[in-house]
């Protein structure tokens, strides 16, 4: 996959942004990790093709985007649940394995990356940030798209939904990524577009972040979640008294 901008691989270190090519300065926390899908990534469109890629196949006509996006962050089986809510729960649950097949073909080539991004990176990058992923997406499908992003050696550690024994809401991914990592919770900092990951972080002692720029329902109320900050775009990130106050803020 060729990187364009505004696609994948967007924002080499060549696109670093004026205000941190200063160098490293405070207020930026030691470690920040992100949710993937809806966070970093916008891969509404590829799951929208994996959708329709499965009604074509039984002879039904295609969803629209505005239909499936809002559900991206809830993972395949609520997606199912909107391409197929004619069927019973466990026949939609059996469909899983060929959704993520599906995906897996079409991995990368219609997703982008947020718009600012890459330029959050770069600037957390430049300052001495270290930062990593924990997704509920499975850990293989994640690390497949770390390649097509330039992240493979930029990304400090990646935990999928598969990876442990549970998965987020529950804490322990979060904590076992600031562990791998070498940093406290308290020193970390989780970003993420839906409410169980503002749920993880709490139960992990680790600051939030959420998303507004991700996916949500409607009637989903970030303000009801009590995260530390709400960003309205990554952009908003570029500067350090932006973000949740961490251990080791100077």
């Amino acid at each position: 996959m060729k990187p364009s901008p505004g696609k994948l691989g967007e924002g080499g270190r060549g696109d670093l942004p004026a205000q941190a090519l200063a160098g490293p300065g405070p207020g930026f926390p030691r470690a920040v990790l992100f949710d993937l899908d809806g966070t970093l990534l916008d891969s509404a469109p590829d799951m929208l093709a994996t959708a329709n890629l499965m009604l074509a196949e039984r002879g039904r006509g295609p969803l629209a985007l505005e239909r499936l996006r809002p559900v991206v962050s809830k993972g395949s089986r609520a997606m199912l649940g909107v391409a197929f809510p004619e069927l019973p729960q466990d026949e939609r649950d059996a469909l899983v394995p060929e959704f993520l097949d599906r995906y897996e073909a079409l991995l990368g080539r219609h997703a982008v990356l947020f718009d600012g991004v890459a330029a959050m990176l770069d600037a957390l990058e430049a300052h001495g940030t270290t930062w990593g992923i924990v997704t509920n997406k499975p850990e293989y499908l994640a690390r497949l798209i770390l390649p097509q992003l330039g992240w493979e050696t930029r990304c400090a550690v990646l935990i999928g939904g598969d990876t442990l024994a549970e998965r987020k809401p529950h804490p322990l991914p979060l904590l076992v990524a600031a562990e791998r990592i070498g940093v406290a919770a308290g020193e970390c900092v989780y970003v993420g577009d839906d409410e169980r990951d503002v749920l993880a972080a709490q139960a992990a002692g680790m600051p939030s972040v959420a998303a507004l720029w991700g996916y949500r329902l409607d009637g989903d109320d970030p303000l009801a979640w009590r995260a530390d900050v709400l960003a309205e775009r990554p952009s908003q990130l570029l500067r350090p008294e932006a973000w949740p106050a961490v251990a080791d803020r100077a």
